[in-house]
């Protein structure tokens, strides 16, 4: 006996910093429906490629954004008949960071400020709402929006992102304490590091690219 089945495909929310804002990226669709709008990169599972949904979403990142080893985990998954005007269809949801400059500058990718989105074809607006309630709660507990930032970072643009990615005022003092004691980033010597004037800023990278949890909010 034959049972129907329902669409089943994955669609990624990509976080990033523009102007000093958590964005996130849309790219354009090129078919029906809502041919033409910008909305989250998605697509079906490939059943024949995809080894699962966490590879099926990775593939799209690649193929539709052009990013790759991104920080990436599984968010919700969304149903239903009215979610998709093609058919009943299931939706594996994910959570993305990558830094502004890791994303390529093409006609079909924008990088949206979150403030700014509306109206999202699907029910991406529902995805997204919930990515940046995680995203906001994981960034107060771990080391999530350090890989928001380039590879190389002083210690304000590391606090800087983290309050981006929190919505909340740090203070400076603490967080530098916090940081020392997680044992989350070490310093790097740059050998072409831009000084304007005074003594060159000191950089840091992370310890390992891993995720890191800590035990307490910052």
């Amino acid at each position: 006996m034959e049972y129907p089945r329902p669409l089943t495909t994955v669609d990624v929310v990509l976080f990033t910093i523009v102007d000093d804002a958590l964005a996130i990226c849309l790219v354009q669709r090129d078919q029906a429906p809502f041919r033409g709008r910008f909305a989250l990169p998605g697509g079906f599972v490939h059943t024949d490629e995809d080894s699962d949904a966490d590879a099926a979403a990775r593939r799209v990142l690649r193929e539709k954004v052009g990013v790759k080893d991104v920080h990436i985990e599984q968010l919700y998954t969304f149903s239903g008949r009215a979610r998709d005007p093609r058919d009943w269809s299931v939706t594996i949801s994910y959570c993305a960071v990558a830094p502004n400059e890791g994303i390529p500058r093409k006609s079909s990718v924008r990088l949206v400020p979150v403030k700014d989105i509306q109206a999202l074809p699907f029910d991406h607006d529902r995805i997204v709402e919930r990515a940046v309630e995680r995203v906001r709660s994981k960034a107060s507990y771990s080391s999530l929006p350090a890989f928001l930032l380039p590879r190389h970072f002083t210690y304000p643009q590391l606090q800087r992102v983290y309050e981006i990615a929190t919505g909340e005022s740090l203070d400076p003092s603490s967080f530098r304490r916090k940081m020392l004691e997680l044992q989350t980033i070490e310093p790097v010597q740059l050998e072409n590091a831009q000084v304007t004037r005074g003594r060159p800023p000191q950089y840091y990278r992370l310890a390992d690219r891993t995720l890191r949890a800590f035990q307490r909010k910052i």
